[in-house]
């Protein structure tokens, strides 16, 4: 039979005394609907009392209401071209392979252009693109029509030229070798073959300078590690494909660690396919992505986690090491470390401890273990940066023997933990040279802001892993006077020619036994990764230091990245600001995550309000150096390791942003050391934070099965009857399947095509690269913490997180059935509901199910929404009047509506607001109006034109072509889109799984989304 356990998507909802949520699971709306909001101008709002039962009674359901709605669209004048563009074709889109890497996140990519305009990230799928976009990569297309970007150069705050600009930087190099003094260059990891060769050729020219590379969020104890053993500052780029057995050692690796990029490979052994699938243990502090997504999960400090992993080093190498791990953490990891053992070369660990006697303990297990995940040939290089040279340099210009410092892609004065000491460091360096996309912190404090283009503005190349290479290629003249680093650097060292020129000869070196042109066509080029050598070090001696590890006094603060900004370089994006976090739900926030039973003891808490809203507590939060951070917000989070909080870096910025976006703390000010973990003290702040969260809005809750799932042993030994229970109802008093009964006669739908979409949730990593890209695809308009306090975020799709139970089926049905008596009864199940220390963790993409049986379609009144013979349920926008029949018949609460005109609206001062933000709008969707009803349209746009360029060329649609936006960024393969009609098609073999079944399927609407039941290696 199907999971019985309990699933709930907050802590509120285990509350039985809160009425307020029982409220808001059976309202569809959560405030009273202000339809004279919409419906007049703000003088008349004034004087209005008109509800909306009388309008439609003056008005009635004819053309007068719809053009009463339609009345606001928004008119647009185009003007032909005088001259086309060749290669451009107006209303056909055209596409450039390119790579980036901007300090952080990488991917190889196609762009999507229409009419010269860049409009959207998709992934390049050709053979040797190895890594897909992420999130934030997807967002990074509106990050270049950020109006908050340097345009001009500026010499000590004024504008000035780049003439004036070249002028002053060589003065000054040519000064410093006359004083004596040091020429830095301060740079992010760069991972480009042709920038590093300018670099060399310009510290050739000048013995005075040097390069140093700072990364904000640092690996430089990994970097450390596998440097002393195999003599090459580089990582492991580990293939989780090739494994059945996962340990993960406070690795977030389905998040940021190491880059990220890891989900691909690790979701290919995670489906079942012949009755296999791997198996991962995962200990962590913070509830992170890669915990939900565990086989089993261990919430332990920082200080567990070193003992645990001597202990696992002893299981595996035979050693004896002292080891001090919490008796009740001690025989599970025993456990696991002999199951790692067992598998041997199918086994791999991975560990984020920031300690370089750890990093060398992962690499000494991993050699025993001869995994083939843990891959030394094609090492990435994509994190360079050293912690000792970054403190080094700061001690240099403190003492002014620093003359002329140029950076790039670096912000210290924001990242750095002491941001003071180095702007008293700056302040004694003669010249100062910051290359930036925005008059940022640093850019702010230095002699000369340089603006930098964009990566799609640019020219460039990359080697993200050893042996490979990729090439930047602009897809739009820059929009601003900008230059590269680059390009200064070639004036400097004296080169002529562009840089373009020098990337193309570079590449010649390269790319042995192929062109420029097919690389630049294919955007990759895979070549030969030679070993590296070495392959020993003093591993006893670690894991003795390690094992000295010692709990915090207080409170162990963990440091994060989130999904949504990362490092923090694109705060100004409203995308990834209303990106809600995948674990918590909140977006437009950074906030210290707290265990429920650490919460209790220090009095914080969390509440949802009457409106739907969560409100919090305040906390202070201070290190043992003093370093306070006041009233910074508290989530009380299922799954943190008691002892422990945790707090993501990336927000708090102030500097070239717009004021919406100034959100959240700077916890790189904590980020001592770029240590993730310190000791800290954490105490209750008065005042309570509104967050902007939609865990507890659009909930499914008390309907039905919603997240089916099973256990391996279960799933390989029962029937599919068994493990995915089909609803049956009642017919002539007989139970039958609820799929076998209907109120309506079926269409004939044989003939031409039938989309479906299929989910896995076990592959699903709760990523949220879809929710950006249909963001993108859809001209999804941003509304702001207010609005999505107020249940009325504009999302087409959607990631709920479910908690349940960590106990197994078994236990739990177990459990149930030795209840005995009322009182035992209401303590059993009491229990069970509350298992928030450590709760398992779904996710499920839920977008429109697209119903063959909709029953949208049925209520409303002026036939706005209505069924295409391709399955897509299918909405006119300028038939709507906003009635919102519609949404309140739609048992997946998935349909949007806009209470505002957000383009063009001053009062949502995001990038539909101003004319460069507009240029990211994909010309074949509408932009809605107010008073209109949206929804997920499966992406209608993509799949019709994949029908008219079959047919143009003649040609039958071979499987995959078909497309929709969250599939397309899907990098895992969760989401499969496809022609049920073609029985070849690989979605038509997924609708006929055994593992499949439908949302809410006993409701009857016959969805055209497939989901799969999630199956735990438990």
């Amino acid at each position: 039979m199907s999971s019985n356990k309990k699933y709930w998507k907050s802590v509120e909802e285990l509350d039985e005394n809160s009425s307020i949520v029982e409220a808001l699971k059976n309202n569809e709306f959560v405030e009273e609907i202000p339809t004279d909001e919409f419906l007049g101008n703000n003088d008349a709002l004034s004087s209005s009392s008109t509800s909306r039962r009388d309008f439609l009674k003056y008005v009635g359901f004819s053309t007068a209401a719809a053009t009463l709605a339609a009345c606001e669209g928004p008119v647009h004048k185009s003007i032909p071209y005088v001259l086309q563009p060749e290669q451009i074709i107006p209303g056909v889109a055209d596409y450039y392979a390119t790579s980036v890497f901007d300090g952080f996140d990488f991917a190889n990519l196609l762009v999507k252009t229409r009419e010269g305009r860049p409009i959207k990230i998709d992934n390049n799928t050709i053979a040797g693109a190895k890594f897909s976009a992420n999130a934030r990569i997807h967002a990074s297309i509106l990050s270049l029509y950020d109006s908050m970007r340097l345009k001009e150069p500026k010499i000590k705050g004024k504008n000035s030229t780049w003439s004036a600009v070249d002028a002053t930087i060589k003065s000054s190099i040519a000064d410093a070798k006359v004083k004596g003094g040091q020429v830095v260059l301060l740079t992010n990891t760069l991972a480009s073959p042709s920038t590093e060769a300018l670099i060399a050729q310009f510290i050739g020219k000048n013995p005075n300078a040097k390069h140093v590379v700072y990364d904000a969020v640092s690996s430089s104890e990994a970097l450390d590690a596998f440097e002393s053993v195999y003599g090459e500052r580089a990582l492991v780029d580990y293939d989780f494909s090739k494994v059945s057995l996962i340990v993960s050692v406070g690795a977030d690796f389905l998040g940021d660690w190491q880059g990220g990029g890891y989900d691909s490979g690790y979701a290919q052994g995670r489906i079942p396919k012949n009755g296999k699938m791997s198996r991962h243990f995962q200990l962590e502090s913070n509830m992170t992505l890669s915990g939900a997504a565990a086989d089993k999960r261990f919430a332990m400090s920082s200080a567990n986690q070193k003992q645990a992993l001597v202990l696992i080093y002893n299981i595996i190498t035979g050693s004896s090491a002292a080891v001090s791990l919490d008796d009740k953490f001690k025989a599970e990891v025993t456990k696991a470390a002999q199951q790692l053992k067992a598998a041997g070369s199918k086994g791999v660990l991975v560990s984020g401890i920031q300690d370089k006697n750890a990093q060398l303990l992962v690499l000494a297990i991993n050699q025993v273990l001869t995994s083939e995940a843990f891959t030394i040939s094609g090492t990435r290089q994509i994190r360079k940066g050293s912690n000792e040279k970054v403190a080094q340099l700061i001690k240099e210009m403190k003492a002014g023997s620093v003359h002329t410092l140029i950076m790039s892609g670096v912000n210290p004065v924001y990242t750095l933990a002491d941001s003071k000491t180095f702007v008293e460091a700056l302040k004694k360096v003669k010249t100062s040279v910051a290359f930036s996309l925005k008059e940022d912190e640093t850019a702010l404090l230095s002699t000369i802001a340089a603006p930098a283009p964009h990566y799609l503005e640019s020219w460039g190349d990359l080697s993200l892993t050893k042996g490979s290479y990729s090439i930047t290629q602009p897809t739009i003249r820059p929009l601003f006077n900008t230059k590269q680093f680059q390009e200064v650097l070639l004036s400097l060292n004296g080169v002529a020619g562009s840089y373009y020129d020098f990337v193309k000869a570079n590449a010649s070196t390269i790319v042995l036994g192929s062109t420029w042109n097919k690389v630049l066509h294919d955007g990759v080029y895979v070549g030969v990764a030679s070993s590296v050598s070495g392959g020993s070090a003093d591993y006893s001696a670690a894991a003795n230091a390690l094992a000295q590890a010692k709990p915090a006094q207080a409170f162990e603060l963990v440091l994060y990245t989130k999904t949504g900004l990362g490092d923090g370089q694109q705060a100004n994006n409203p995308w990834l600001q209303e990106l809600p976090d995948p674990i918590t739900r909140v977006s437009w926030d950074n906030y210290v995550t707290v265990s429920n039973a650490d919460a209790k003891k220090l009095g914080l808490s969390n509440e949802i309000v009457a409106n739907g809203g969560l409100n919090g507590s305040y906390a202070t939060i201070t290190t043992v150096d003093g370093v306070k951070l006041e009233n910074v917000p508290v989530i009380v989070q299922p799954g943190q390791a008691v002892g422990t909080i945790g707090l993501a870096l990336g927000y708090g910025r102030k500097a070239a942003l717009k004021e919406e976006m100034q959100v959240g703390l700077n916890a790189y000010s904590l980020y001592k050391g770029f240590n993730d973990v310190q000791s800290v003290s954490l105490v209750k702040a008065d005042g309570e934070h509104e967050f902007a969260c939609v865990q507890g809005q659009k909930t499914l809750m008390g309907r039905g099965d919603i997240i089916k799932e099973t256990t391996l042993e279960i799933f390989n030994t029962k029937d599919a009857e068994f493990w995915n229970e089909q609803p049956m109802v009642s017919l002539d008093h007989k139970e039958v399947a609820a799929t076998s009964v209907d109120l309506w006669d079926s269409f004939d739908r044989s003939t031409g095509h039938h989309f479906n979409l299929s989910i896995d949730l076990n592959a699903c990593t709760g990523c949220g690269s879809c929710v950006i890209a249909c963001h993108a695809e859809n001209n999804v308009p941003v509304v702001g913490k207010a609005e999505v306090r107020r249940s009325r975020d504009m999302h087409w799709l959607r990631i709920d997180r479910y908690y349940s139970s960590e106990s197994t089926f078994a236990g739990d049905n177990e459990r149930k059935e030795n209840i005995a008596g009322l009182s035992s009864s209401l303590s059993t199940f009491n229990e069970m509901e509350k298992a928030g220390d450590n709760p398992q963790v779904s996710f499920q993409p839920v977008m429109c199910q697209h119903c063959n049986h909709a029953p949208c379609e049925t209520v409303c009144p002026v036939a706005a929404t209505s069924h295409g013979r391709q399955g897509q349920n299918q909405m006119a926008y300028n038939r709507c009047v906003g009635t919102r029949y519609c949404a309140n018949n739609c048992p997946y609460k998935v349909r949007r509506f806009n209470w505002f005109l957000y383009n063009k609206n001053s009062e949502f001062d995001y990038h539909m607001n101003d004319d460069l933000g507009r240029m990211v709008l994909n010309p074949d969707v509408n932009v809605r109006s107010r008073g209109v009803m949206e929804k997920c349209s499966m992406c209608i746009q993509m799949t019709q034109a994949t029908i008219l360029n079959a047919k143009r060329e003649g040609r039958v649609i071979v499987d995959g072509e078909f497309q929709t936006a969250c599939s397309n960024a899907c990098s895992t393969g969760a989401m499969k889109f496809g022609d049920v009609n073609d029985k070849e098609a690989e979605v038509t073999k997924l609708a006929a799984d055994d593992r499949m079944y439908h949302l809410l399927e006993h409701v009857g609407t016959k969805p055209n989304v497939i989901y799969h039941v999630k199956v735990r290696n438990t």
